[in-house]
């Protein structure tokens, strides 16, 4: 599990987990565009909730999106949780 808890730091995994999926690039998007312009489909939303669990320990739905549909944002509720938890 990674000790990386504060939301400029997950931001930056999620940027990097998105460019690794090969979606796109990772000067065409910042983190306030919504997942789904950055090509995040049901697959890869899958693909990345078990990445967040592998890297952080936490359970997450792919339905999180919904409440959290930017980068910047899913970052906030990850480190929020990571906090409370």
């Amino acid at each position: 599990m990674a000790t990386i808890t504060t939301s400029t730091e997950i931001s930056d995994w999620i940027v990097g987990r998105i460019v690794f999926y090969g979606k796109v690039d990772e000067g065409s998007f910042n983190l306030d565009t919504p997942l789904t312009d950055v090509g995040l489909d049901s697959i890869y939303a899958l693909s990345l909730c078990a990445d967040i669990e592998d890297t952080y320990g936490l359970e997450v739905e792919p339905d999180i999106y919904e409440e959290f549909p930017t980068i910047r944002l899913l970052a906030d509720g990850l480190a929020a949780r990571l906090h409370a938890s």
